[in-house]
């Protein structure tokens, strides 16, 4: 594994451990200027944020959402790229969960592009 491997897993891990223990305030070292992110909604783009303030604005929200119960299935890394599989759960019924990935891309140790996509039905 190369080093730029080993931080790209690392900072992509510490992103979703802060949406997994919601804890909001993890993020801020994680995300770099001109940072740019396309959420899973609307179909079928998403909506897109650019710049850290906006791009954190967002991610902050998600993460403090007591409601929301992300696990991830899968966390890869190759070079600056980073891939999160993750499950999603709003409530206890099987019905109310979404499955989707996040391919991050890491640069100078920040989290710069983050492109979200969910399994639609």
């Amino acid at each position: 594994m190369t080093s730029d491997t080993k931080i790209t897993r690392d900072i992509v891990e510490r992103f979703h451990n802060a949406f997994e223990k919601h804890r909001p305030e993890d993020l801020d070292d994680l995300v770099g200027e001109g940072c740019i992110l396309e959420n899973t909604a609307p179909a079928p783009d998403g909506a897109r944020y650019e710049g850290r303030e906006a791009c954190l604005t967002f991610w902050k929200s998600v993460a403090s959402s007591a409601n929301l119960v992300f696990k991830a299935e899968e966390i890869s890394a190759m070079g600056d790229r980073g891939i999160i599989r993750w499950q999603l759960r709003w409530s206890e019924r099987e019905a109310d969960r979404v499955r989707g990935v996040n391919l991050m891309r890491v640069q100078d140790g920040k989290i710069v592009e983050g492109l979200g996509y969910v399994k639609g039905g």
